[in-house]
């Protein structure tokens, strides 16, 4: 039981740090604001979508918050990445 409060203050951290950067990236504007928009609508539709099979497929709560830390994890460490000239081109 541990594991699973564990992952989900985990996933709730990492959320929150995800939120805050890009909000960053989008007050700064520009092209990799546009971007980031248009990903951010991406990954909300396509979370969507996948709810019902991840929760007919998931074996337990914690699979599910594991799953989902992942997606959380590799955005992390996305926009969290340092920026080079060539993205802000």
């Amino acid at each position: 039981m541990f594991r699973y409060w564990r992952h989900l203050f985990l996933l709730s951290a990492e959320s929150h740090c995800v939120i805050m950067l890009r909000t960053i990236t989008l007050a700064r504007g520009g092209a990799l604001a546009m971007d980031e928009a248009w990903r951010i609508v991406t990954e909300k539709a396509a979370a969507t979508a996948e709810i019902p099979k991840r929760v007919v497929e998931a074996t337990s709560p914690l699979a599910l918050a594991v799953g989902y830390r992942k997606k959380v994890r590799h955005n992390l460490r996305r926009l969290s990445a340092p920026r080079t000239l060539r993205d802000a081109k």
